[in-house]
């Protein structure tokens, strides 16, 4: 697993990083809530451990936003807010899980553990756009019942930009998605993919369903 640590506290943040990666899982540490929404660090990682008490936007935002994107990755809540109304605040806003801190460690690797596994076999998805339709267990993609077909990559990036329909999707946020937070190459790739697929779901149709936004990124229509 790929996990975001969205911890202010470098003390804390370093000593669960260091478990976490002995543990045989990746990781990112995410000082603040403006960075983790403006970085989409809940969207890209497979599971976070969220802080409530962030600098710039608290926790409980941050995971807000997330969910309201449509987000599903699990959410482990790590805090030192304690009271019984936190913990529901918590819960209300979509965390998967609440630990107060001071914690065991052996306690948070096991309910990253359990929160993995309790998530990762809940039944499948479909992402709809209008008569676009995306399995998310199949990756069957159709087109006003046409089955459309579509390589693994134009599938993830397809799958993004049904995440956040209407919204910009902007080149990084499709960079790190599809090829990994390390991605350094040419972004023209993307501009390449981005026509391929679109050449291929919008065959009939008057207008494309991927958005230009010039300077941004791209947008899938709405509707």
């Amino acid at each position: 697993m790929h996990i975001a640590i969205i911890e202010d506290d470098p003390v804390i943040a370093k000593a669960v990083r260091t478990a976490v990666e002995e543990s045989g899982h990746s990781c990112t540490v995410v000082p603040d809530g403006a960075i983790a929404v403006r970085d989409h660090a809940i969207l890209s990682c497979d599971l976070a451990v969220l802080d409530l008490m962030l600098p710039k936007l608290g926790g409980l935002e941050v995971l807000r936003e997330a969910r309201k994107a449509g987000v599903k990755t699990p959410v482990i809540v790590l805090t030192a807010l304690a009271t019984v109304p936190d913990k529901l605040g918590g819960f209300d806003a979509g965390a998967d899980d609440y630990l107060v801190k001071p914690f065991e460690m052996d306690e948070l690797l096991a309910r990253i553990d359990a929160v993995h596994r309790r998530t990762a076999h809940k039944p499948s998805m479909e992402l709809h756009a209008g008569d676009l339709c995306l399995s998310l267990s199949t990756k069957r993609v159709t087109v006003a019942g046409r089955s459309v077909d579509l390589t693994p990559t134009e599938v993830s990036i397809l799958e993004l930009l049904m995440r956040f329909q209407g919204q910009v999707v902007t080149r990084k946020m499709l960079c790190e998605h599809v090829w990994g937070f390390d991605w350094d190459g040419p972004t023209n790739v993307i501009e390449v993919h981005i026509n391929r697929l679109r050449g291929k779901l919008d065959r009939g149709r008057d207008s494309s369903l991927i958005h230009t936004v010039r300077g941004r990124g791209y947008a899938l229509a709405v509707g």
